[in-house]
């Protein structure tokens, strides 16, 4: 129990940092090149809105992280067991969470920026589902702000990358908390049965 402890605890130390680099993600693609004069004039891409690193990648990722690094041990085989059942409901938070910020990053990816053409303001590659990443001649179509796609193309493959990492790590905390709360009293019975 104590290795799975320590291993919950490292998975969890793990999830802070990826948690924080997907809330700043998130904010940076609200200031298009450090500017506030765009969310202001609500000129950016709508699934910037739904705030996929800043909810679900960010804050609901905290609540596996807290969980999982804050796992103490009990003398008691039945209070380890609830304890890793609580890590798991944690983890199942986390794979809801990395699953948003996944998916809303991705529509966003797929959608392209809101930016000035020649044409006024507009989303000039939404209607491509996406093509227009593979082909960067294009994106000098967005006028304004300056260096748009490639601001969102970075920030959201990073976050689209946060995303799996955070998946991963909550994925191995559901089976290991998963094994753990269902052998563990099935061990304790038997090495009971055995004493007895």
């Amino acid at each position: 129990m104590c290795c799975s402890v320590a291993f919950a605890r490292s998975l969890g130390l793990a999830l802070l940092p990826l948690a924080l680099c997907c809330i700043l993600a998130n904010l940076l693609l609200l200031f298009p090149m450090g500017a506030i004069t765009y969310i202001q004039q609500d000129r950016l891409a709508s699934y910037i809105w739904y705030f996929g690193g800043l909810g679900g990648g960010g804050l609901m990722m905290l609540v596996p992280a807290v969980v999982f690094i804050t796992l103490g041990k009990c003398s008691c085989c039945w209070n380890e067991s609830l304890m890793m059942c609580g890590s798991v409901l944690a983890a199942v938070v986390g794979l809801v969470g990395s699953s948003y910020c996944f998916v809303i990053s991705g529509f966003a990816l797929v959608q392209g920026p809101q930016c000035f053409t020649s044409y006024g303001w507009s989303y000039p590659f939404a209607d491509q589902k996406g093509r227009y990443l593979l082909q960067p001649e294009t994106w000098s179509r967005c006028l304004q702000p300056l260096h748009i796609v490639e601001w969102n193309v970075t920030l959201l493959c990073v976050l689209l990358g946060l995303a799996v990492l955070e998946f991963i790590i909550c994925l191995l905390q559901l089976g290991s908390g998963l094994v753990n709360a269902v052998c563990r009293p099935c061990c304790y019975k038997q090495e009971y049965s055995l004493n007895a």
